[in-house]
C-alpha cells in the first residue's frame, strides 16, 4: 500500500486499532521474563489466537508482535520479524475463513524504543540507532507490512531519529506515538507542543499517544494535541491503572465510563483508537461498537482546525514566530569575537554553553549558533556544539552556516525542530539547502541576495524572496516554514538603502505572508553611538512588520523598544509582559546598556533586574558552573578550592548545595531530565579532582552511605535505574549496581555482604511488579533491616504499599531525598 492510499484510508473514517499483546500472552501462559516477541517463534498459536480475537472483536489494524525486536537486542531480528508477520497473516486468514468478512485489514510493523539512551545522555551512538531503526523498517516493508507504528517512546530525540530512519523507506507510512506522564510531559521533559512541532513536518501519516495511563487521564493530552497538529490522531491508552492481585497486574475497566470517554475522543477528532497494556478483545469490541454508532449517526473524524504557524522547537519548548516579537540571540558567532574564536578552536564548549545560557537569561527566545572559523572541521564542531547546547538551554536553536554539510550536521543531531540559517536566491544554494530543510522538517531563513549580490532596490529583493518561497514550496516545504531576511545594510555606506530594507520587510510580510527576520545591528556599523541607531532602526523595522530581530539580548534599550512596541501594537494584551518586566524598574536602569556586562568567564551571573554581577568567591563560581554545565571550569575551580578547604567541605557546602538547587528546579519543572543529567556530569568532573586529591593525601574517600540498586528479575529495562545511580553518586553515596533482571536471592546476598541499609528496586513492566513483590518479601524474610525504595513507570504510591515497599520515588531526586532521611 502506498503512503498516499494509506493516508486516505486513515482519514476516511475513524479506525479501530487492536489491543495489547504482552498482557494477553501472560493470560495464555507466557512466563515472567520471557520476551513477548519470542512467542512468535516459540508459541505462534498464542500470538495467532490473540490477533484473531482482536479481529473478531472488530479491529481493522493488526500490530505484529515486534515491539521489542531490533538489531541491537537480537542478531537474528529478521527471524522474529518474519515469524511475527506470519502469525498476523495466519490470524487474518483464520478470521476470514470463520467470519466470512471482507473487512479491509492493515498490518502494522510495531517498533519500540531500543532500550538504551542515546549519546550524550547515554552511550548509544546516534548513527547506530539510526541504522537499527532503518534495518527494521526495510525488513518490515519487504515482508509486506502496510505501515509502521513507533510507540511508547518517551525520548523525543530517539523518536525523531527513528522517524528519520524509517523515512529511508519512502513508501512506508509512519505513525508515531509517545507516552506521557500525568505532568503533561514525557519522562524526558517533552511537552505536547514540542512533540507536535518537532514531528509535524517529518512526513508522518499520524501522530498520537499510547500507554501512559487510562483513557480518562489521556483525554486532556489528546485535546491539547488536536490543537497543535494538522495530522490525524491515533490514541491507544492502557485499560486503566493496574492493581496487583495475587502477584499479577490486573486492569479493571468500567465499560460504561469507557464508552463515554471513547465518544469524547471521537468528538475531539481522533482518527484511530486502540488499546495498550491490559486492553483485550472486550475493549476492542467496545471501541468497534462506539465507532460504528458514531458513523451511523453521520459523523466523520473532524479535520484539523489548526491555523498554520511558523514554529520551531527544542525538546521541551516551542516558539511561535509571527505573534509576539521573537528575539534571536546573536552572540554565538565568532565574527569580531576573539575570545569565542579561541573557544571554538580549543574546543571549549563550556564557554559556548555559558554564552548560550546567559543569552537565554537575558531574553533570547532562539539562539543562533555559528562556529565558522578557518581551519576547523566545521561540520563536526557544529554537531558537538548542538549536542552540548541542547543539554543546557531549553530554547530552540538556529543552525547558522554557509556550508550545507555543516547545516545538515547541525540539524541531524538536533533534538527538536530547528531554524536553518540560511538559504538565498543562488541556484547552487537553493539546490543544496532546501533538500535538507525538507528532509529534517525544519524552518529555513532565506536571504534576499543572489548571484548578483544584494540588490539596492526593494523590488529586486522582494523578487528574490518570492523566488525562495516558491522554490521551497516546489520542494514540498510549506510556506509557514520559510522566513525571509531582507538584509540590513549599513547606514554609513548605503544610507538610502536602509529604507529599501524596511519596504521589503513590509512587502514580504503582506504579499508573501511569511515571517521576517533582520540582523538589526548591521545598520550602525561604522557610526558612533551605535546603540542609538540600532534602537531606532529596530523600532522602525517592527512597525514595518519585522517578526524576529537577530540581536544582542544584553542590550537593554533594544529589549525596551520591543516591549514598548508590543504594548502599543496590541501584541502584549493588557500590557502584562511590559508590567512584569518594568513594573518595579527605574527608567535609568531600563535605558542602561548591558553590553559591557556580558560574561567573559564563569565569574558573573544575573541579578534580579537582569544585570550581570561578579561572582565573588570560588564557591559561588563552582555552584554556578555546575548549574550551567561548565565541566572544565568546574574541575579547575575544584582544584582551586582544595587549597582553601577540605574535600568533604567542598562536597557538603558547595556540590550538594548546587545539586539541591538543580534538583529543586527539576522537581518544579523548570529544567528537565537532560539538564539534570548534564549537571550530574559536571559534578562527576569535580569529583574526579577530589578523588585524586584524596588518594594523593591518603585521606579517607567521601562516602555518605551504601545503597544497592537493581532492576528486578525478568525486567530488562534499566534506563531509570542508571539515572538514579548517577545522581546518587554525585551526592556522595556508594552505589552497588547489580544491573537488570536480578534475582531476589542475589539482591539479598549483596545486602548481607555490604551491610546495606537502603535498596532501590526498579521495574518498568506491569508483569515484573510481581518480581518486585517477591524480592521485597525475601528481604523481609532474611531479617535484614533495610529500607526498600521502589520506582518505575508502572508503579504508584498505592502499588508500592501493596507490594510491601517502604517508599515510592517518582524520580531520581526523590530517591536522594529518601536516602538523606535514612542515611544522612
Amino acid at each position: 500500500m502506498s503512503k498516499i492510499s494509506f493516508n486516505n484510508w486513515l482519514r476516511e473514517k475513524a479506525r479501530v486499532f487492536d489491543g495489547a499483546m504482552g498482557s494477553a500472552l501472560i493470560e495464555k501462559g507466557m512466563k515472567l521474563g520471557e520476551g513477548s516477541e519470542l512467542q512468535s517463534v516459540q508459541n505462534p498459536s498464542w500470538v495467532i489466537a490473540i490477533h484473531k480475537d482482536h479481529l473478531m472483536a472488530g479491529a481493522e489494524v493488526i500490530t505484529i508482535n515486534t515491539f521489542g525486536v531490533n538489531p541491537i537486542r537480537y542478531d537474528n531480528y529478521k527471524t522474529y520479524l518474519a515469524a511475527a508477520k506470519s502469525c498476523a497473516d495466519q490470524a487474518i486468514k483464520a478470521f476470514r475463513e470463520e467470519s466470512g468478512s471482507d473487512r479491509v485489514i492493515k498490518v502494522a510493523l510495531d517498533i519500540g524504543p531500543l532500550g538504551e539512551l542515546l549519546y550524550p545522555l547515554g552511550k548509544l551512538d546516534y548513527e547506530t540507532a539510526f541504522e537499527a531503526f532503518k534495518n527494521i523498517a526495510v525488513e518490515g516493508w519487504s515482508l509486506g507490512c502496510d505501515f509502521a507504528i513507533l510507540e511508547t517512546f518517551t525520548d523525543l530525540y530517539e523518536l525523531r531519529c527513528a522517524v528519520l530512519a524509517l523515512g529511508e523507506v519512502p513508501e512506508l507510512p509512519i505513525v508515531a506515538t509517545m507516552s506521557f506522564e500525568t505532568t503533561g510531559r514525557t519522562f524526558f521533559g517533552t511537552d505536547v507542543e514540542s512533540m507536535a512541532v518537532t514531528l509535524g513536518d517529518l512526513g508522518l501519516s499520524a501522530i498520537g499517544f499510547n500507554c501512559s495511563f487510562g483513557i480518562a487521564e489521556m483525554l486532556p493530552l489528546v485535546e491539547k494535541l488536536k490543537n497543535e497538529t494538522y495530522l490525524p490522531l491515533i490514541v491507544q491508552p492502557n485499560a486503566g491503572i493496574p492493581e496487583i492481585i495475587a502477584q499479577i497486574a490486573v486492569y479493571k475497566t468500567d465499560f460504561d465510563q469507557y464508552a463515554k470517554h471513547l465518544y469524547k475522543l471521537l468528538e475531539i477528532g481522533v482518527s484511530g483508537i486502540g488499546g495498550c497494556c491490559g486492553s483485550g478483545a472486550m475493549h476492542i469490541e467496545k471501541i468497534r461498537k462506539v465507532i460504528d454508532q458514531w458513523h451511523e449517526a453521520g459523523n466523520l473524524p473532524l479535520p484539523s482546525n489548526l491555523v498554520y504557524k511558523t514554529r520551531v522547537a527544542s525538546a521541551s519548548k516551542s516558539v511561535t514566530i509571527g505573534e509576539n516579537i521573537v528575539i534571536i540571540g546573536e552572540r554565538i558567532n565568532p565574527t569580531g569575537k576573539k575570545r569565542l574564536k579561541e573557544a571554538i578552536r580549543n574546543l571549549e564548549f563550556d564557554y559556548i554553553v555559558k554564552e548560550g545560557i546567559l543569552q537565554v537569561e537575558q531574553g533570547a527566545d532562539i539562539l543562533d549558533v555559528n562556529i565558522g572559523i578557518p581551519e576547523i572541521d566545521e561540520a563536526d564542531l557544529m554537531k558537538k556544539a548542538v549536542l552540548k547546547l541542547q543539554g543546557f538551554v531549553d530554547v530552540p536553536l538556529q543552525i547558522d552556516s554557509a556550508s550545507a554539510t555543516t547545516l545538515e550536521a547541525g540539524v541531524r543531531y538536533y533534538n527538536g525542530k530547528p531554524l536553518i540559517n540560511s538559504v538565498n536566491g543562488k541556484e547552487e544554494v537553493l539546490n543544496s539547502v532546501l533538500p535538507i530543510v525538507k528532509k529534517y522538517g525544519a524552518c529555513v531563513l532565506g536571504l534576499t541576495l543572489d548571484e548578483n549580490g544584494i540588490p539596492a532596490s526593494s523590488i529586486e529583493r522582494f523578487e528574490i524572496a518570492k523566488k525562495i518561497v516558491e522554490r521551497a514550496e516546489a520542494y514540498g516545504i510549506p510556506r509557514h516554514n520559510v522566513l525571509i531576511d531582507c538584509l540590513t545594510l549599513t547606514a554609513s555606506a548605503q544610507q538610502a538603502e536602509v529604507v529599501a530594507t524596511l519596504e521589503t520587510v513590509r512587502r514580504v510580510k503582506q504579499e508573501l505572508g511569511v515571517c521576517t527576520v533582520l540582523g538589526v545591528s548591521n545598520v550602525s556599523f561604522g557610526l558612533p553611538a551605535r546603540e542609538l541607531l540600532n534602537q531606532s532602526f529596530l523600532t522602525m523595522a517592527l512597525a514595518y512588520g519585522l517578526d524576529a530581530p537577530i540581536m544582542n539580548p544584553a542590550h537593554a534599550p533594544m529589549i525596551a523598544a520591543i516591549k514598548t512596541f508590543e504594548v502599543l501594537a496590541n501584541k502584549d494584551v493588557g500590557s502584562k509582559r511590559y508590567i512584569e518586566a518594568y513594573g518595579e524598574t527605574s527608567p535609568q536602569l531600563i535605558l542602561a546598556s548591558k553590553e559591557a556586562q556580558i560574561i567573559q568567564g564563569a565569574t558573573q551571573t544575573l541579578d534580579s533586574k537582569g544585570s550581570a554581577t561578579p561572582l565573588e568567591t570560588p564557591k559561588d563560581q563552582l555552584i554556578d558552573a555546575i548549574k550551567k554545565g561548565q565541566t572544565t571550569v568546574a574541575a579547575e575551580l575544584t582544584r582551586k578550592l582544595l587549597t582553601l578547604m577540605p574535600a568533604v567541605k567542598i562536597v557538603d557546602e558547595i556540590i550538594i548545595t548546587a545539586l539541591d538547587d538543580v534538583g529543586k528546579r527539576y522537581e518544579k519543572g523548570q529544567i528537565y531530565l537532560p539538564q539534570l543529567i548534564q549537571s550530574a556530569e559536571v559534578v562527576q568532573a569535580a569529583f574526579e579532582v577530589l578523588k585524586l586529591a584524596l588518594a594523593e593525601s591518603g585521606e579517607k574517600g567521601i562516602n555518605k552511605g551504601k545503597i544497592v540498586l537493581a532492576t528486578v528479575k525478568h525486567d530488562i529495562h534499566d534506563i531509570g535505574k542508571n539515572i538514579v545511580k548517577v545522581v546518587l553518586e554525585n551526592y556522595g553515596y556508594e552505589v552497588f549496581d547489580l544491573g537488570r533482571d536480578v534475582a531476589p536471592e542475589k539482591i539479598v546476598e549483596a545486602c548481607k555482604q555490604n551491610a546495606i541499609k537502603v535498596v532501590g528496586l526498579s521495574a518498568l513492566m506491569t508483569t515484573t511488579v510481581a518480581s518486585m513483590r517477591e524480592t521485597i518479601a525475601l528481604l523481609r524474610a532474611s531479617g535484614l533491616e533495610v529500607s526498600v525504595v521502589v520506582g518505575g513507570a508502572v508503579l504508584s504510591e498505592e502499588i508500592a504499599e501493596q507490594i510491601g515497599a517502604d517508599f515510592f520515588a517518582k524520580d531520581a531526586t526523590e530517591v536522594v531525598r529518601i536516602a538523606e532521611k535514612i542515611l544522612g
